[in-house]
């Protein structure tokens, strides 16, 4: 890049020198902006702290983030620090457990435009950039029955460049389909900017020609590791095991040329070399054909003997789960009853097989049952294929590490560490953690993993409030290092990442010239030791035990979030303020302050919440499906919201509960407005309209509603009872309550609308076609789900109104005798979770398929569409019921990706409209040309949609009607 700043040694040397020079974070931010966008380069200290937490249990505050959108601004961001002699630190999903995430000076992030990717050879290899979801990339590969190596834990979060920075692995990879082992190309940027893309001979050449000190530099380590047949032995031995502690020192002896080392140094390397860009794997087969089976041994010895004959015979994985592990679950809802009457002594493997069919599946789980059969099996679940049960049965496994941050004290964090044991050694490396768990009084501690690789997680909960506390932590992992380092010459960090934990204890596991090895590899690709410093390479013997992350009281609600980020891919603010992780960062920030009397510091960081944390939370609940120990922050930012509610002017309450006690002319004057709109905009026009409405939002500092032309018209149908009309021919067996919401009473279409029918007109229609008598509640107008109310934190109006519709129905209903249709999800989601009484609610979908298909006759039309489901519908579990009824109507359905939630929430979307057009940001792009509607079962979200698609949204009973006889 031409403009780039010239970069030469005694340019940064002098920065080194004056590198605590107080303007040199000014110059640098200066330097950002003449490149970057401003509202991507974050220093506001409360959004700091918030991006800057990962899910380990280390707390750095860095002095500027930057969330970066293009490789160039990469480049540029990495000469800039160079220039100016300050550190950078990458991250991607910043679910890392090691601490390899945290910066105390630059973090760059990167913006969702790192998500692309390109499927290789009929899916034999898959190229992704560095912002790709683990999941997503399977997704993709799913056509061609292939996946890509790597299986971590997190892969519903964790992004292709942590995979690969960290050598993430998983319960089925091993070793043999980890990013090492699986690694095709990749395209890397290095400290002074420099690019490889290990795939292209342009490059390559370009590099070896412009990088020739790094090139030679590669040649004589290599060179220098097979002369040194001692430390080459040992690197042999530590590679038969999974190893993630330190470089990837088995890419100078696997490897001979200096490209390919390169390119499997940068694996587990965790941003400390270099920016990986871009990955190239070659995928692995996903075969079709499961099954899985749980068996128990008496004790540990009997179950690592097992484990040793298993590696013999065609499993794909064995999950080894102590006794106090299995105690751990033991009261969780659907699990064999046997788990609750089993000793602390008793060890579990549970065994998944794969094949390519049922036949050869069969043959293999007869071959691995003949196997164990020398064994004594307590209990057991035979091998089988049965869903549900798969999924009971890996339940137990995934539910051990919630299960201990379920329990933990106020104040204490979870702490998960992976070492490898030689499986030959499994069964004493394990009795000997559990007795260094007794020595430290780690009473809650349990131990599961990876059994075939003698790969083990142990998990414990630990506080850091006191030097007592600091120093019992110090204690035990000097002695489990020395356990599992010294005494059976495993490895310390088998898949999680060595980071700022296991930093000081390389050393220890490979030896003097094993890590003067690996520090020669640093000062080789970071000559100034500008990326990611104390991460791997660090002389401070005591980096483990500073920089320890503080987890306060903040509320019972979120008090046991380990800040772990699973929720953030389904949040729709997180590209606008914050993700459920971060607000409860800045929540515990908040009370920190007010509890240490820091008043003028917690007045100033309210301010900042109040709209980042409060008013921009859609409060969907999707972050509780996501979270490991099930917190919904929404709940927190309800309840905030009623403090808020409970400190308004009497006038204001007395406002609410008028427009409640009169819901019928409240939704009378929401019409007259829909009515005077279609006036104006015929009028005046549009575009007059919506200057007056910014304009008048500008006054009011928005509190005025925004302006779209996607709004609806008036509904002007009149909705009649069935019985009202005499003549109607119905099945006298068939009645439904048909409760239409308050939008759907009052709203019809957008003019753009293929279908102008409001959607009562079209509910009645195809209530009409499968012999359904209609009935409605009394006082329909009146009626109303309190979610209007809820949503603002007005609790006991939501509940008035709740009871009021509640009480309706079950006399409609003939005491819950007959089903309940909502036209809108959320109204219907709330209810069914609000209401006391035996009612059966459906949303459209589920009534649909319940109630209607069998009485109807689809033919389905030949035209592509697009379909939201609501996180109302994801959270009542009708994603696959909406997609395959979307699918019978129509020849090919769109859904989406990465929207989870559309941000309407409610009402938002008109008083907080960016907070729509964040959470639905990719949208437009994803609508094929020849698409030209979509469908959802919201109202109010259909008007988002539409106007930020660009193709008008309707609910789904439309297309139903559309295509049914």
């Amino acid at each position: 890049m031409s403009d780039t700043p010239y970069v030469n040694k005694s340019s940064v040397n002098k920065n080194i020198d004056n590198k605590n020079s107080d303007n040199r974070y000014q110059q640098l931010e200066s330097l950002f902006a003449a490149k970057i966008e401003s509202e991507r380069i974050i220093t506001q200290h409360a959004k700091r702290l918030a991006y800057g937490t990962d899910a380990s249990f280390y707390r750095l505050v860095p002095k500027i983030v930057l969330r970066l959108k293009d490789l160039d601004e990469v480049i540029y961001a990495i000469k800039c620090c160079r220039e100016m002699a300050i550190h950078c630190t990458f991250r991607a999903a910043g679910t890392s457990l090691s601490g390899q995430a945290v910066s105390d000076s630059v973090l760059i992030t990167l913006t969702d435009d790192w998500r692309n990717h390109s499927i290789i050879d009929e899916g034999k290899k898959i190229s992704l950039q560095p912002g790709v979801i683990g999941a997503d990339a399977n997704k993709y590969l799913a056509p061609f029955q292939r996946k890509i190596g790597p299986d971590p834990a997190s892969i519903n979060t964790c992004k292709i460049g942590g995979i690969a920075a960290n050598n993430a692995s998983g319960m089925c990879c091993g070793t043999a389909q980890n990013s090492y082992k699986t690694i095709d190309s990749m395209k890397v940027v290095f400290s002074d900017g420099s690019i490889l893309d290990t795939g292209d001979d342009v490059s390559i050449a370009e590099f070896t020609r412009d990088r020739p000190e790094l090139i030679a530099g590669i040649n004589a380590l290599h060179d220098e590791t097979l002369e040194n047949a001692e430390l080459t032995q040992r690197i042999h031995h530590k590679y038969r095991l999974k190893n993630t502690t330190g470089y990837a020192l088995n890419a100078l002896v696997d490897y001979q040329d200096p490209i390919e080392i390169i390119e499997h140094l940068m694996i587990g390397s965790e941003g400390t070399l270099g920016f990986i860009a871009e990955v190239t794997y070659n995928t692995v087969i996903e075969h079709a054909h499961k099954a899985s089976s749980l068996l128990v041994f008496a004790d540990i010895e009997q179950a690592s003997q097992a484990v040793t004959t298993l590696s013999t015979t065609p499993v794909a994985a064995v999950e080894l789960m102590d006794g106090r592990a299995l105690r751990s679950v033991a009261d969780n809802k659907g699990l064999p009853a046997f788990i609750a009457e089993l000793d602390l002594e008793a060890c579990a493997i549970l065994i998944e097989s794969h094949a390519s069919d049922a036949a050869t599946l069969t043959k293999q789980c007869h071959h691995v049952m003949d196997a164990v059969a020398k064994y004594t099996i307590i209990e057991s679940v035979p091998f089988t294929s049965d869903a549900a049960t798969v999924s009971t049965l890996w339940g137990i496994r995934k539910g051990m590490f919630p299960a201990v941050g379920a329990v933990r004290e106020v104040g204490t964090t979870v702490i998960i560490e992976d070492v490898a044991f030689p499986v030959e050694n499994l069964a004493h490396g394990l009795r000997d953690l559990q007795t260094l768990f007794d020595k430290y009084r780690y009473d809650e501690a349990i131990i599961f993993g990876h059994a075939l690789e003698g790969n083990l997680h142990f998990v414990f909960t630990q506080g850091f409030d006191s030097q007592e506390e600091i120093d019992r932590y110090g204690g035990f992992m000097d002695d489990v290092a020395e356990l599992v380092a010294v005494k059976y010459q495993g490895s310390l960090k088998a898949e999680h990442g060595t980071g700022r934990n296991m930093a000081p204890y390389i050393e220890l596991e490979w030896g003097k010239d094993g890590y003067e090895l690996m520090q020669k590899i640093k000062a080789l690709f970071d000559p100034y030791g500008l990326l990611n410093p104390g991460v791997i390479i660090n002389d401070n013997p005591k980096a483990h035990l500073e920089n320890l992350k503080p987890m306060p009281a903040a509320d019972d609600l979120v008090d046991r979030c380990i800040e772990c980020g699973f929720c953030e891919p389904v949040c729709p603010s997180r590209t606008l303020t914050l993700s459920p992780r971060q607000r409860i960062v800045l929540y515990r920030e908040l009370q920190r302050r007010r509890t240490a009397g820091e008043t003028v510091e917690a007045s100033e960081l309210e301010k900042v919440f109040d709209y980042q944390g409060v008013d921009t939370c859609a409060a969907t609940g999707l972050c509780a499906e996501r979270c490991p120990v099930g917190i919904n922050t929404g709940d927190l930012v309800k309840k905030l919201r009623t403090a808020r509610y409970l400190k308004l002017t009497p006038l204001v309450k007395w406002t609410a509960q008028w427009s409640a006690d009169h819901f019928s002319a409240t939704t009378t004057m929401a019409k007259v407005g829909l009515k005077a709109n279609s006036v104006a905009s015929t009028i005046v026009g549009e575009k007059s309209v919506s200057r007056l409405t910014k304009g008048l939002r500008k006054l009011t500092h928005g509190a005025t509603p925004t302006w779209l032309a996607e709004y609806p018209q008036a509904n002007t149908h009149q909705l009649i009872q069935d019985k009202e009309i005499p003549a109607k021919r119905i099945n006298s067996e068939r009645k439904v309550v048909y409760m239409p919401s308050c939008a759907s009473r009052n709203m019809g279409q957008q003019t753009s609308a293929q279908d102008q029918r409001p959607l009562t007109e079209v509910t009645r229609s195809l209530l009409s076609k499968a012999g359904f008598e209609l009935i409605t509640p009394k006082s329909l107008s009146d009626q109303c789900c309190g979610m209007p109310y809820d949503s603002k934190g007005a609790n006991d109006i939501a509940l008035q109104k709740s009871q009021q519709l509640e009480e309706a129905l079950w006399q409609a209903s003939e005491h819950g005798k007959y089903p309940v249709l909502m036209d809108t999800s959320p109204c219907a989601k709330r209810s069914i979770e609000q209401f006391n009484r035996p009612l059966a609610i459906f949303e459209p979908t589920a009534f649909v398929l319940k109630h209607l298909k069998e009485h109807l006759s689809f033919e389905p039309i030949d035209e592509t569409v697009m379909l939201h489901v609501t996180c109302s519908s994801r959270r009542m579990g009708l994603e696959n019921d909406m997609l395959s009824l979307a699918k019978a109507c129509t020849s090919e359905v769109i859904v989406p990706e990465h929207i989870q939630c559309c941000g309407w929430a409610g009402d938002k979307g008109f008083t907080t409209p960016e907070l729509n057009a964040a959470a639905v940001h990719p949208l437009r792009e994803q609508v094929p040309k020849n698409c030209s509607r979509g469908f959802s079962n919201s109202k109010t979200c259909e008007i988002g949609l539409s106007h930020h698609s660009g193709v008008p949204y309707q609910s789904i009973l439309y297309l139903v009607d559309e295509v049914t006889s």
